[in-house]
């Protein structure tokens, strides 16, 4: 609802045309889906679940996470440019091992996806 809110008010004030703005928004998004999966997780644990959709999930979560870090890298927030590129590098390196992961996963587990039953 507060988000909601938030992006009325930008698009009322004008400043919805900043892609600051707008980056803004897609990040407190992500972050609130982070959120949920944590709390799907935490869930998952306390009612003993199958570990594999506890795994699933902390897979969904650590890629959420990391995209919304993605997108909201500057390369003004680092000391020099090589810093920057070594952070984008590292980000880059997690991003596709938790999809190889997910991949992995998907490909060797069981048949059917349980996450397809919600």
């Amino acid at each position: 609802v507060d988000l909601s809110l938030k992006i009325f008010q930008s698009v009322m004030s004008g400043s919805i045309t900043d892609p600051l703005v707008v980056i803004g928004f897609i990040d407190t998004g992500l972050l609130l889906l982070i959120i949920v999966e944590v709390y799907q997780t935490v869930l998952a644990y306390v009612e003993e679940n199958d570990t594999r959709r506890i795994v699933q999930l902390v897979i969904y979560t650590g890629v959420i996470a990391m995209v919304r870090k993605a997108i909201i890298f500057r390369t003004s927030e680092y000391a020099t440019l090589e810093d920057a590129l070594f952070a984008a590098g590292s980000y880059a390196i997690i991003i596709f091992a938790l999809v190889a992961l997910l991949f992995v996963e998907r490909s060797y587990g069981s048949d059917s996806p349980l996450l397809s039953d919600r």
